[in-house]
């Protein structure tokens, strides 16, 4: 059995049968980082770095990208992931065989704004075989999760039947957990009463992320929002620090985006409780780092 027969048999245990034993990668934890004014050009460059699209999407391959364009904000406030970032990634998906290319988010603010002022719809506006959607109350499930702090919830089913899902922060400044990165992002798959979670939202977004593995983490640090995030308002508030960050392991991910805030991975909760629950890599002596 391979890989991808694998993960379909995990996902069908999950709807079906419960929740499945989750095999994460062994060996060191390696992500890459791309810098440069060229926003496509720098997320294609971090994803070679990797191995290529290639590695991950196969010919007749169903791929769901999933943003954060939670908010009404146009792309200057780096509030949404950037529309140039969404846009290479769903030009590799396709020119790596792909069948379909699915873009979505469940916005705070109202959907149709978000994707238009973000600048995704006009980003992704006739590219062949991609989907900029929104998402449809009816396609969430019940899955059961028999995690540490939920039981149950409804997740998007296209994220779970997809065969490939790519997970697409904006690495953003949050009220509550301090930085808004890839762990947290898995916010946007979750249907019913998503505020229920912050009551204990570490053990929470670890639960999501235990069920539903990102096949590859491609953090827009192009502009990074400071304060006043998650939903920000003032280019006050934005750096503009024109990376991307790319990886397979979703802690190393976030561990490493943390230092462009001047954090350190410790100092975020949500990245520590995933690191324990081995959910990848935190401490950054461990995580191989290719300059692409």
């Amino acid at each position: 059995m391979d890989r991808r027969d694998f993960l379909k048999l995990g996902l069908s245990s999950i709807l079906f049968a419960g929740l499945p034993k989750i095999i994460f990668a062994q060996g060191p934890s390696t992500l890459s980082i791309s810098e440069g004014k060229d926003y496509a050009a720098i997320t294609r460059n971090a994803i070679n770095a990797l191995g290529g699209i290639q590695r991950f999407v196969k010919k007749g391959d169903v791929v769901v990208v999933k943003p954060n364009l939670g908010w009404d904000r146009k792309p200057e406030y780096a509030a949404t992931t950037n529309p140039f970032v969404l846009k290479a990634i769903a030009e590799e998906c396709i020119k790596a065989g792909a069948k379909k290319v699915k873009v979505f988010d469940n916005p705070c603010n109202d959907p149709r704004r978000c994707y238009e002022n973000s600048g995704t719809n006009g980003a992704l506006k006739g590219l062949k075989d991609v989907e900029l959607k929104q998402m449809e109350d009816e396609r969430y499930k019940n899955v059961r999760i028999n995690g540490v702090a939920l039981k149950e919830w409804e997740l998007y089913d296209e994220v779970l039947s997809a065969n490939v899902f790519i997970n697409v922060p904006i690495a953003k400044h949050h009220s509550l957990t301090r930085l808004t990165l890839a762990l947290k992002n898995m916010m946007g798959i979750m249907g019913g009463n998503r505020g229920y979670i912050h009551r204990n939202m570490e053990d929470s977004l670890s639960d999501i992320n235990k069920v539903v593995k990102s096949h590859l983490v491609i953090i827009d640090a192009t502009r990074i929002l400071l304060n006043h995030g998650p939903q920000g308002g003032s280019l006050n508030d934005v750096k503009v620090v024109n990376k991307v960050i790319a990886s397979t392991d979703i802690v190393a991910a976030d561990a490493f985006a943390t230092t462009l805030f001047g954090l350190n991975p410790q100092d975020i909760a949500t990245t520590v409780t995933a690191y324990k629950r081995g959910l990848g890599e935190m401490n950054l002596s461990k995580i191989k780092v290719i300059k692409a």
